[in-house]
C-alpha cells in the first residue's frame, strides 16, 4: 500500500479533535464514548470509537482500510464538515505508526488501538484516560 494515498485521505484525529469542540454534537459523542459513565474517557472507549469508525470505513468488510475506502471516508467527512486539515507528511507518518506488523496495511486492530500524539500529549496526569478538563486544554 502507498501511505502516501492512505494518509492524502484519512482522518485519524476525529475523536480528540471533535471531542475537544464545545458544540452539542461534541457533547453528544462525549456521552456516547464515555461507555462507563465516569466523565473522563479511558483510551480504552477511544480504542472502542475508533474501532467502530473503522468499521463504518472498511466498505468491503475485509478488516482492513485500503486507499480507496479511506479516500470515500474523508469525502464524506469533508461534506458533513467534520474533516479536520492535517499536513500529508504528518498522516503519512501516523499511517506509518499505525502500521504495527509492518506488512503495509492498517488493520482494525492497529487502527483502534493506534492513540494519536496529541491525546498522549493531553493526557496530563498520565492515568490513559482523558478527564473534561484535559480534553478541553485540547481547544488551545
Amino acid at each position: 500500500m502507498k501511505w502516501k494515498a492512505l494518509a492524502a485521505a484519512m482522518l485519524l484525529l476525529v475523536t480528540g479533535n471533535a471531542c475537544a469542540s464545545d458544540g452539542p454534537g461534541a457533547r453528544q459523542m462525549f456521552r456516547q464514548m464515555d461507555r462507563n459513565g465516569d466523565r473522563a474517557l479511558q483510551f480504552s472507549e477511544i480504542a472502542e470509537a475508533r474501532g467502530r469508525f473503522f468499521d463504518s470505513m472498511d466498505r468491503n468488510g475485509n478488516g482492513f482500510l485500503d486507499p480507496e475506502e479511506a479516500k470515500a471516508a474523508a469525502a464524506r467527512l469533508k461534506e458533513a464538515g467534520r474533516f479536520q486539515a492535517a499536513s500529508l507528511e504528518g498522516l503519512e507518518a501516523r499511517a506509518e505508526r499505525m502500521d504495527a506488523n509492518g506488512d503495509g496495511r492498517i488493520s482494525r486492530e492497529e487502527f483502534a488501538r493506534f492513540v494519536p500524539d496529541h491525546l498522549l500529549r493531553a493526557d496530563a496526569d498520565g492515568d490513559r484516560a482523558l478527564s473534561l478538563s484535559e480534553l478541553r486544554a485540547l481547544r488551545r
